[in-house]
């Protein structure tokens, strides 16, 4: 096993090439993806193939919406959806640790359906986006998420060869997920100093491909050093999350990450790409035979809903009182990433 490096970079990886006709050049950059993957838990990807003008569309629907009143932004509240969907006010986030994050969102997802049977059966992170009223703005927002969940679905082909494993072993949990395009906004803050934005943490899903405006993204190495992830044009940064870490029993790394206070006002893109909400992720077997402890099992969509519900206001109130109970062993937290390793050692 070898777990994050004391690197000191993010590397780049050119990924034009998983859409090559020849398998071979496929395999090599999955390769290369692997390498990242196992070493540094963090990569840019670049020759994604998304077009400029799909971002560009995205940041200007964006910026509209938050510049919109408060009481405007809030017809879109996220506590009024079933499905975990809509605006996300500052302060909405962070409540439990008595630090509220400083930024605003707006969380999206695979739209689906009104009658969609996930949704009616009451699955809480499956459902219809929310929609401001807001011209061109659902039209922006959806035709980007389409366009970077297809490179998603692109990297977790090579994830699975780059481990040696059938191509399809991760692609077939990955049907109708509930995988996160968030439109998150940091304000101007002049008072800004030296502190964190957003704390260490992994990320709940497989992986996460972001595209940021401006810097402020921090990656913790494997000596337990801070390192810098500065803006790279063209690049999206993708890193690995807890799903991947436990399905390769720790030698791909949910790498932790925090983002650092900016005076500048800052607009940040994560898709978070998961597997379908009652996958059973647990260690594949060539990392148990290898004599590594296999870690416990998870449903990816039943970890991930847990995060978000010890992580959110309006959804810490409805547990509170009773109208909603979270699954069995979901609750575990800092089990993934450099700070549990470190925090073991």
């Amino acid at each position: 096993m070898s777990g994050a490096t004391s690197f000191t970079s993010v590397p780049v990886v050119d990924i034009s090439g998983l859409q090559s006709p020849d398998r071979v050049e496929r395999e090599r950059v999955a390769s290369e993806i692997g390498a990242a993957a196992r070493d540094v838990g963090f990569m840019y990807v670049s020759g994604s193939g998304v077009d400029e003008s799909l971002f560009e569309r995205l940041l200007a629907a964006t910026k509209e919406f938050f510049a919109l009143p408060l009481e405007e932004k809030m017809r879109s509240y996220i506590g009024l959806s079933r499905c975990h969907r809509g605006y996300v006010p500052v302060g909405e986030e962070g409540v439990e640790t008595g630090t509220p994050d400083l930024k605003e969102a707006f969380d999206t997802a695979l739209d689906l359906p009104a009658d969609d049977p996930h949704y009616l059966a009451g699955n809480p992170m499956l459902g219809p986006n929310t929609w401001p009223d807001l011209r061109g703005f659902a039209e922006a927002v959806t035709d980007y998420y389409q366009a970077v969940l297809a490179v998603g679905h692109r990297l977790l082909w090579a994830f699975a060869v780059a481990l040696g494993e059938d191509p399809d072993v991760f692609s077939r949990h990955a049907t109708k997920t509930p995988s996160q395009l968030r439109l998150v906004h940091y304000p101007y803050n002049p008072d800004a100093q030296d502190g964190q934005g957003i704390g260490a943490h992994t990320d709940y899903e497989c992986f996460t491909l972001l595209k940021p405006t401006a810097p402020g993204l921090e990656v913790l190495n494997g000596a337990g050093e801070w390192i810098d992830v500065p803006l790279l044009p063209g690049t999206f940064v993708v890193n690995i999350g807890d799903m991947l870490e436990l399905w390769t029993n720790g030698a791909f790394v949910a790498t932790s990450h925090r983002v650092r206070k900016v005076v500048e006002e800052r607009y940040s893109f994560p898709l978070f790409f998961n597997v379908d909400y009652h996958t059973e992720v647990k260690p594949l077997p060539q990392f148990v035979s290898e004599g590594a402890e296999p870690r416990r099992p998870l449903r990816a969509g039943e970890h991930l809903f847990a995060q978000t519900a010890q992580t959110f206001a309006y959804l810490r109130d409805r547990i509170e009182r009773g109208e909603l109970v979270l699954p069995d062993g979901s609750l575990q937290t800092r089990q993934f990433g450099q700070q549990a390793r470190l925090g073991a050692n």
